[in-house]
C-alpha cells in the first residue's frame, strides 16, 4: 500500500486542511494542559472530567482530519468539509448569543472557516 498524495491543487489544498485537523486533533489528544491553556479554559479544584472531554474533541478531529487523508475521496472532504462548517456555526451561535466575542474565539472561528472551505473548493470545483 502507498501514501497517496494529490496532484491537483485543489485537491491538495483540502488535503493539507484534513491533514492539519488531524495535526491539530494530535496536539489537543497528547496535551490537553496546554490546549485548555490556550483556549483560556482551566479545570475545577478535584475535577478532572474536563481533561477526558478534551481529550474526546482531540480524538475526534484526528480521526476525522486522518480518515480524510488516508482515503482521499470527494464524498468524504464534502463530509469534513461540512462537519467543519457545522463547528463554525456553533462559534458563530455562541459569539451571537453568549457574547464571548474574544480574540481567541474569533481566531478559532477563522482558523475554522478556513480549514472549512478548502474542501469546499476542490469538491465544488472553484480551483
Amino acid at each position: 500500500m502507498e501514501f497517496y498524495f494529490p496532484t491537483e491543487t485543489g485537491e491538495q489544498l483540502a488535503f493539507a486542511s484534513a491533514a492539519a485537523t488531524a495535526l491539530i486533533g494530535l496536539l489537543i489528544l497528547f496535551a490537553p494542559g496546554i490546549t485548555m491553556r490556550m483556549l483560556g479554559l482551566g479545570i475545577m479544584a478535584g475535577r478532572r472530567e474536563g481533561l477526558a472531554a478534551i481529550r474526546f474533541g482531540g480524538g475526534l478531529l484526528t480521526g476525522l482530519g486522518g480518515s480524510v487523508v488516508m482515503l482521499a475521496q470527494p464524498m468524504l472532504y464534502l463530509a469534513y468539509g461540512a462537519t467543519l462548517a457545522a463547528g463554525c456555526f456553533g462559534l458563530v451561535l455562541s459569539v451571537l448569543s453568549d457574547h464571548s466575542a474574544t480574540w481567541r474565539t474569533v481566531l478559532s472561528l477563522v482558523v475554522a472557516g478556513i480549514l472549512a472551505s478548502l474542501p469546499f473548493v476542490y469538491v465544488f470545483g472553484l480551483v
